[in-house]
């Protein structure tokens, strides 16, 4: 049995991630800024399922919350020995356009959340000489999109930390690695219109949108205790996009 924490959890992705770590009996911590409502009912439905759970409000862009969000799990349930960085937002514009509080934003979601949070992981997972950190990239992070140069960045930025890190942590038993998926059916995604959707699924060569559920799959692969020879990854979940 394990003790997770998703950031950016209520749904999507993150749910879907959380919801596969409590399928196998794992101590599970939902996270989320400002979903409460879906958070709670994500909660509720984990519990009624037997699960045991717990949602905690936190910025995770912010490092006082981090730490406040990693107390709460420790206070419930001791050491957290798998950390999943998924909290992430996008934005579609011209590059020309993006502002600094856009950039700022980004970074801070996208990339301070998972520096802070892993930052405030390593020390107890180098002290029990195991570990499990997976963090959420995009396979833009890996080809670039037109019109998301700052989100591309962000997630660019991910692979990098992803691959550094795994090298520094390898020694104390720690494993860093991280799933690029491709186009997902998740709330992210909701501002593109059916015919760029239908473009999106024509361009992947499995001949579908990819769901939450492939990505969770992946997710749990690098967190299982037997993938400790498995660390620096970056694994597509893209359907063949790229």
């Amino acid at each position: 049995m394990s003790t997770v924490i998703v950031t950016g959890s209520a749904r999507g992705i993150g749910a879907a991630v959380v919801s596969a770590f409590a399928a196998e009996n794992n101590n599970v911590v939902i996270n989320y800024k400002s979903s409460e409502k879906e958070a709670i009912e994500l909660l509720d439905k984990l519990k009624k399922n037997g699960a045991c759970a717990i949602a905690v409000q936190a910025d995770v862009s912010v490092r006082e919350d981090v730490e406040r969000l990693f107390s709460e799990a420790e206070k419930n349930f001791g050491f957290v020995d798998v950390l999943v960085n998924n909290a992430g937002i996008a934005q579609q514009k011209l590059f020309t356009d993006i502002t600094d509080d856009d950039y700022d934003r980004m970074f801070n979601c996208n990339v301070r959340s998972a520096f802070y949070c892993s930052q405030r992981a390593l020390p107890q997972m180098i002290h029990h000489k195991y570990g499990r950190i997976i963090n959420i990239t995009s396979m833009w992070g890996i080809s670039g999109a037109s019109c998301e140069v700052h989100y591309s960045a962000s997630k660019s930025a991910i692979v990098g930390m992803t691959k550094a890190l795994a090298k520094e942590v390898a020694p104390s038993g720690i494993t860093v690695n991280a799933i690029a998926p491709g186009v997902i059916d998740t709330p992210m995604n909701s501002g593109f219109d059916s015919e760029t959707m239908d473009e999106l699924k024509n361009e992947t060569p499995v001949g579908r949108i990819g769901t939450p559920e492939d990505v969770a799959g992946a997710v749990m692969l690098f967190a299982d205790k037997g993938s400790g020879f498995i660390t620096g990854q970056i694994l597509g979940v893209d359907g063949g996009f790229i």
